[in-house]
């Protein structure tokens, strides 16, 4: 399965929902209506599947998801790897579940870039380490929407 590269140029008809998805934590974004911003939602802490699951579901249903972006790590070669093969999955999973589009879209260096943002404010260490993964879903929600008006031109 290759990454989404729908940049179709339509405007989403609702929002939005942009993930950034680890092992411990999900980074959660929304887009505005437009599909032109994206902002940070609380980060999802994850427990087990079922819970998680069910966090997102809330969303989804809360802001009137349309469609879901997931950040797709690849290597920094573009070659995909174990971490890249999980988000296929995981992907896959959020389609059956919620009956929406799924795009997997290129996070690399987006945690970085979150990293380096933060480290640009007077936010504290420990404050920098609860939002870095809701920066890192707002960065890949941004850089998705941008793909697609760019393709639009």
């Amino acid at each position: 399965m290759q990454p989404s590269t729908d940049v179709s140029g339509t405007k989403p008809a609702g929002r939005v929902l942009g993930l950034d998805v680890g092992s411990k934590r999900i980074g959660i974004a929304v887009s505005d209506l437009l599909g032109i911003t994206a902002q940070g939602l609380e980060t999802l802490q994850r427990q087990n599947k079922r819970l998680d699951f069910e966090k997102l579901a809330k969303v989804i249903e809360e802001f009137g998801i349309t469609q879901i972006v997931v950040g797709y790590p690849l290597r920094m070669s573009g070659e995909e790897g174990v971490q890249a093969e999980k988000m296929q999955r995981f992907a896959e999973e959020l389609r059956r579940r919620f009956q929406l589009p799924v795009h997997l879209w290129d996070e690399r260096l987006t945690s970085a870039e979150a990293n380096r943002l933060l480290r640009e404010t007077d936010m504290s260490i420990r404050r920098r380490g609860q939002v870095v993964d809701q920066l890192a879903a707002v960065l890949i929600l941004q850089s998705w929407m941008e793909g697609r008006r760019q393709s639009s031109i």
